[in-house]
């Protein structure tokens, strides 16, 4: 009976001698083993070594095997290669980060290796770099040689007629002579009155005293903005900020309760101010707003989903209006001494509403003109 079962077995290790076609030296030798007998104890059952079967079976064959070094080399063509070695010898750090898969240490790793031993000969040299193994290495290789197509980044230009409301022909717009750019605050109401060549000719701020104090009382609210509306001058058109205070913040409920009092009745006055004056101008409208968000973007003044201060800004184009030839914003001499020190950082009143009066204008300007 033992004879029989281990007659098998040993066609299987004859087999693998020879007698089944492989040639010698091509499978490691495998060592018997033995299985005991539960019958008599005595007799051993032979059973082939199948970890190492495994390991052979799973390993590649003789035919497959290739020399490492010619691999890399071979896969491409002189051409191909003259192009990655190329870029792989003379491209400065920064710019062989330019290729995706070469960002961080790897491009870092390649301008040290180059330094220490020179110009990579060949591609199979790469894998001598760290982190560029033979499997990385190659996806490296076929993205310099094949980049992907780079979209053109859409430059955020913001629409104009987006942030105007109501809607108004574009045409109209441009033919204003000069604007009136007003801001609502807590407790004042500041405005510009700038021309299409960018020259301030009126820029002040009217303290209202009836804001944000009491209940909202409708006729104290009436009498300080009909104060401010009296006083502004005239223009084409005026345009008054739409401020971007959300409902979902309830804190700040009571100031867009605030804001929106206030530029309602700029609304009423100032689109009745302009009827009685007869220059009405048909059916378009003359009392327009602009949203704050354009503004703030515009002037690069946003920050994650919030508007930062202009007044750096606004000293700025003050400073330029007195040391430029051609400046941004022409200032008169009297309204740079007024304020000239009016918003200074860590001062109490900044002026904000000030600034914010100034830039909106002159953002309204800019953006028309693109």
């Amino acid at each position: 009976m033992w004879i029989a079962r281990r007659l098998p077995f040993s066609a299987v290790l004859r087999g693998h001698y020879g007698l089944l076609g492989r040639p010698k030296g091509c499978l490691p030798e495998i060592k018997p083993r033995f299985l005991q007998c539960t019958c008599c104890w005595r007799s051993r059952i032979t059973v082939a070594g199948f970890d190492a079967l495994n390991g052979v079976l799973s390993s590649p064959s003789p035919d497959t095997c290739t020399d490492d070094k010619q691999t890399l080399d071979a896969f491409y063509t002189s051409d191909q290669r003259d192009v990655i070695l190329q870029l792989l010898n003379n491209a400065s750090e920064p710019e062989l980060a330019g290729v995706k898969l070469l960002r961080g240490r790897k491009s870092v790793n390649i301008v040290d290796y180059r330094s220490k031993h020179g110009p990579f000969q060949n591609l199979e040299s790469v894998t001598k770099v760290p982190l560029l193994k033979h499997k990385s290495a190659l996806v490296v290789f076929n993205a310099i040689l094949n980049p992907p197509e780079k979209k053109e980044k859409k430059k955020s230009r913001i629409s104009f007629v987006k942030y105007i409301r109501p809607e108004v022909d574009r045409e109209q717009l441009e033919d204003a002579d000069s604007i009136v750019s007003i801001i609502c605050g807590t407790n004042k109401v500041a405005w510009a009155h700038v021309d299409r060549g960018v020259t301030v000719l009126d820029w002040q701020a009217q303290d209202c005293s009836s804001f944000l104090t009491g209940t909202y009382m409708a006729s104290s609210y009436l009498a300080d903005i009909t104060a401010v509306v009296k006083n502004m001058p005239d223009a084409d058109f005026f345009i008054i900020e739409k401020p971007g205070i959300t409902v979902q913040n309830t804190t700040l409920f009571p100031v867009m309760a605030h804001l929106r009092t206030v530029e309602a009745m700029l609304f009423a006055l100032l689109t009745q101010r302009q009827q009685e004056a007869g220059s009405s101008g048909g059916t378009s409208p003359k009392v327009l707003n602009m949203m704050r968000l354009a503004v703030g973007r515009h002037f690069d003044l946003i920050v994650g989903e919030s508007r930062t201060s202009g007044a750096k800004l606004v000293r700025q184009m003050m400073t330029e209006s007195v040391t430029k030839k051609e400046p941004r914003v022409v200032f008169p001499h009297d309204l740079l001494v007024k304020y000239r020190n009016a918003f200074q950082m860590g001062s109490r009143n900044r002026g904000e509403e000030l600034c914010d009066s100034l830039l909106q204008a002159v953002a309204f300007f800019e953006l028309l003109g693109k």
